[in-house]
C-alpha cells in the first residue's frame, strides 16, 4: 500500500519508513519489531503497520512490551482503539482493505485522542502485562 505514503504526505504528517518497496516475500516480524521498537522508545508517536491481513504484523507488534497494536478493518474500532485502549499502532490488511477506506481508517486513527478516566486503569494493566514474564 505505498499509497499510504503518499497521503501521509500530502495530510502533513511526517514518518518514518521501516518497511519494504518490494512485492516479494519478506519476513515481517523483523520489520515489525525495528518499527515497533521506534514506538515504543518514543522515537515515533504512533506506528501504522501493513501487511496482507495485518493479522501478522499486529501479533508481531504486540510482542513489543509498550506497543498496543489494533488490526482494525473499520472506522469505528480505529476510533475506539485510540480512545478507549490508547493503541498506539494500526495494523491493516492491505489485501482486504480498500485504499479509500484505508485513509480513513488511518486517518482516524491519527486524529483521535485517548478519552483517558475509567480506560486509563485498563491501559495501565495492559502496561503491567508487558512486565511479566511468560510461565
Amino acid at each position: 500500500m505505498s499509497a499510504v505514503k503518499g497521503y501521509l504526505d500530502s495530510g502533513g504528517f511526517s514518518f518514518k519508513d521501516y518497511g519494504t518497496d518490494s512485492a516479494e516475500s519478506c519476513d515481517y516480524p523483523l520489520i515489525a519489531h525495528n518499527a515497533a521498537l521506534a514506538v515504543a522508545s518514543g522515537e515515533c508517536c504512533l506506528g501504522i503497520f501493513i501487511c496482507g491481513t495485518g493479522i501478522g504484523m499486529a501479533m508481531a507488534a504486540n510482542k513489543t512490551p509498550g506497543v498496543r497494536a489494533a488490526l482494525c478493518s473499520d472506522c469505528y474500532t480505529a476510533e475506539m482503539a485510540r480512545r478507549h485502549n490508547n493503541a498506539n499502532v494500526l495494523a491493516l490488511g492491505a489485501r482486504v482493505t480498500g485504499e479509500g477506506l484505508a485513509f480513513r481508517i488511518i486517518d482516524l486513527f491519527l486524529r483521535t485522542g485517548f478519552d483517558g478516566g475509567r480506560h486509563s486503569r485498563r491501559v495501565e494493566m495492559l502496561n503491567e502485562l508487558d512486565s511479566q514474564s511468560a510461565p
